[in-house]
């Protein structure tokens, strides 16, 4: 298990703070989509486009957030984008129709992008010697409170009045309010220094940093494998009973809470974070060849065979967002890591806005053959991961290179 307190007082707050917003979090992933289809009485079809058009627009506010925290303060953005948050998620009791609901869920859905954006030049400061450790225990930490959240989602479900559902959007609005003021107490970390000259969207012209962001998003499909295809495929094509449904979560959940920490001790280095993606890669394609097993089969074997399938996926995810958390961090130049960590969370919000679709057509739509090309697809990329590695610390050392000549010459 890892430790249950951070070494500092600005971990600590950090913790907290995360802690309070993905109690929200995780009422709305787990019943968010149910209230604008249960209480708002909007078609799912609707539902599905405006979640998809928010993703979209908040892939460049992310960015640019990003770029504004390194040059204004980290910890004002950050809290900015809580703010934010916190009218946008409350406006959502009075979206009443299509309209509406695209405006509110586009604002909220790009604070929290840029939210995670501008928190990472935190992550960084106050991370010690090892951010990327401390990012891997706050996505422990993360998993504690969307399961602290989802359990107040099942009764808001479990009761199905439009009164329970506009509970469960204004208790996701109070987590973000509260999130906020926890942070009134996290020192101020100062802006990062402006490079001189060069261009300002430096992040945008790092080919091989991009093509890290695009291998990490083809990657980042899978978080979506256990929250729509899984369940999906378990109630329509198995024989396994409904509640499983929950019970593949929760294991997925308490391996993400017990083991993601001691998982990012082993990759501390870019190279090993290029090795992690293609154990990830394969360890998807491991669970996507044994999911298809549990059709056709008595409902105790599909148990057992979907049970297998996602223990070794969470595997596959705990090596996945290490890789994520070194490559990111360890490539990102430090006076701009805000803006590279926006371009890098480019590749998540695609996975977010198109893998729910591409999971239907392939998985479910498609049937077997659609759940081996997946696996492929993730073994591909793993397998991609390394040379791009390779490539990116090649480029890193060139500039840093360059910068020294530079600095000799002047």
């Amino acid at each position: 298990m890892p430790r249950l307190m951070p070494d500092t007082g600005p971990q600590r707050v950090l913790a907290l703070s995360n802690l309070v917003f993905t109690v929200g979090s995780g009422l709305y992933l787990t019943a968010g989509v149910l209230y604008f289809t249960e209480a708002v009485r909007l078609p799912a079809g609707q539902v599905g486009l405006g979640l998809a058009a928010a993703g979209l627009f908040s892939l460049a506010v992310a960015v640019a957030v990003g770029h504004l925290a390194d040059r204004r303060g980290a910890r004002g953005v950050y809290a900015a984008t809580l703010v934010v948050q916190t009218p946008a998620t409350a406006a959502f009791l009075w979206a009443d129709g299509f309209w509406p609901f695209v405006l509110v869920v586009s604002v909220a859905t790009a604070a929290k992008a840029a939210g995670t954006a501008a928190r990472a030049p935190l992550i960084r400061h106050y991370g010690g010697d090892r951010p990327q450790e401390f990012r891997a225990y706050l996505r422990a930490v993360t998993n504690v409170g969307v399961s602290v959240g989802a359990l107040g989602a099942g009764w808001a479900v479990q009761i199905g009045t439009a009164t329970s559902y506009r509970l469960l959007v204004a208790g996701l609005s109070v987590s973000c309010a509260a999130s906020a003021l926890v942070l009134l107490a996290l020192p101020p970390v100062a802006p990062a220094p402006a490079a001189g000259g060069g261009p300002r969207r430096v992040a945008l012209r790092d080919r091989p940093y991009l093509l890290l962001t695009a291998l990490d998003g083809v990657m980042a499909v899978q978080f979506k494998v256990l929250t729509v295809a899984v369940p999906l495929w378990l109630v329509g094509a198995t024989a396994a009973p409904r509640w499983l449904v929950s019970g593949t979560m929760l294991t997925c959940t308490v391996i993400v809470v017990a083991f993601q920490v001691r998982a990012s001790r082993g990759v501390d280095s870019p190279a090993a974070g290029g090795r992690a993606y293609r154990r990830a890669g394969v360890a998807f394609l491991l669970s996507c060849a044994l999911i298809p097993l549990a059709a056709g089969v008595p409902g105790w074997v599909a148990a057992v065979v979907l049970l297998g399938a996602v223990v070794v996926h969470t595997v596959g995810e705990l090596w996945h967002a290490a890789a994520g958390f070194e490559v990111s961090f360890a490539l990102a130049p430090e006076r701009a890591t805000g803006q590279y960590l926006g371009v890098f969370g480019l590749g998540a919000g695609l996975a977010e806005a198109f893998g729910p679709g591409l999971l239907i057509w392939l998985c479910i739509d498609w049937g077997r053959p659609g759940w081996y090309i997946l696996g492929a697809l993730f073994a591909v990329t793993g397998l991609a991961a390394p040379p791009a590695v390779r490539w990116a610390r090649r480029r890193q050392a060139a500039v840093g290179q360059g910068r020294v000549l530079v600095a000799a010459g002047s």
